[in-house]
């Protein structure tokens, strides 16, 4: 089972992120396997890590949560939340299949809530651009909660246009770059 999560972090919890952050990648070495995407969300002026995206192939619910709860910068409270989703990978690749590759242009985490009928279930046709795409859904995958897309665009405007934004009661748009140990 494929889940979405995203660990934001609290105000001022930066010099405790660096602090552990071999112990992040430590941790996240551990699901290398079941690792479809990952990386942090920025700020726009300046770059600071604002959160951590996690797409993960787990065994089930119980598995997510212990995946997102252990791990070490949770446990020390570098976040304020973290919303963990069901999630249905419909581009069937992982990040580090992305044919853009991981540097070069600009990259968004587009998130967007909602609740009721189901909204844009079907891959854009325009995917050249999308590193990862589908939607939120419920533990046991049966309701639709929303929608998640990494994706490159030229601006926060562009990457929000790949949600269809009346059918949502909120679409977040925040920088987001590829994560992972650097090479």
């Amino acid at each position: 089972m494929e889940f979405f999560c995203y660990h934001r972090d609290r105000p001022d919890s930066l010099a405790l992120r660096d602090e552990l952050l071999e112990q992040h990648w430590s941790y996240m070495d551990g699901y290398a396997a079941e690792m479809i995407a990952r990386g942090p969300t920025l700020t726009d002026a300046d770059g600071v890590p604002t959160g951590s995206v996690h797409i993960v192939d787990l065994a089930g619910p119980a598995a997510a949560r212990a995946f997102a709860f252990d791990e070490p910068g949770y446990q020390a409270g570098v976040y304020r939340d973290v919303l963990l989703r069901r999630w249905r990978n419909l581009l069937g690749r992982t990040m580090w299949e992305f044919p853009g590759g991981r540097t070069g242009g600009h990259r968004f985490l587009v998130l967007g809530l909602g609740s009721g009928e189901p909204a844009d279930l079907d891959v854009p046709s325009d995917r050249g651009e999308l590193i990862a795409y589908g939607p939120l859904l419920s533990d046991d995958g049966a309701t639709w909660l929303g929608t998640a897309a990494l994706l490159r665009a030229p601006d926060p405007e562009t990457a929000r246009a790949v949600l269809t934004a009346d059918r949502y009661a909120d679409i977040e748009v925040h920088r987001w770059q590829f994560g992972g140990r650097p090479s």
